[in-house]
């Protein structure tokens, strides 16, 4: 069973920064991409950002890119998110997940590619 632990959610006011973490366990997770997702209230999950399994290509929503950075440490089987110039439309929680194919050339982008989840990390940006 894989488990996935979110962390480093906050209350931070806009133009702020916070960086997320996601710890791992399981399985051999620095095998698989890693995504994050979010979910704002009354709206559904949307993807923010994903990383191939040896961390070499990584890829953003339009809402994000330039803002956050999704990066991973596979000797810890963690994987961040670095969010900085936040704003209120940022709000959600924000979830990990842990892409479905071993060592796959593909990062998926979609809920679909993506087998376990976090329980997520509230992020509320202030106006």
């Amino acid at each position: 069973q894989v488990q996935l632990v979110e962390s480093g959610g906050g209350l931070v006011q806009a133009g702020g920064s916070l960086r997320l973490s996601c710890a791992a366990s399981g399985r051999t997770s620095s095998r698989y991409a890693m995504g994050w997702f979010r979910q704002a209230p009354g709206k559904e999950r949307e993807f923010v950002a994903a990383i191939s399994w040896g961390g070499g290509r990584s890829y953003y929503s339009d809402s994000v890119k330039g803002r956050f950075t999704i990066s991973r440490d596979n000797a810890k089987n963690t994987v961040y998110l670095q969010m900085n110039s936040l704003k209120p439309e940022d709000t959600a929680v924000y979830y990990c997940a842990s892409g479905s194919d071993w060592r796959s050339a593909v990062v998926p982008q979609t809920k679909g590619g993506y087998d376990y989840w976090g329980q997520g990390t509230q992020v509320t940006v202030s106006s």
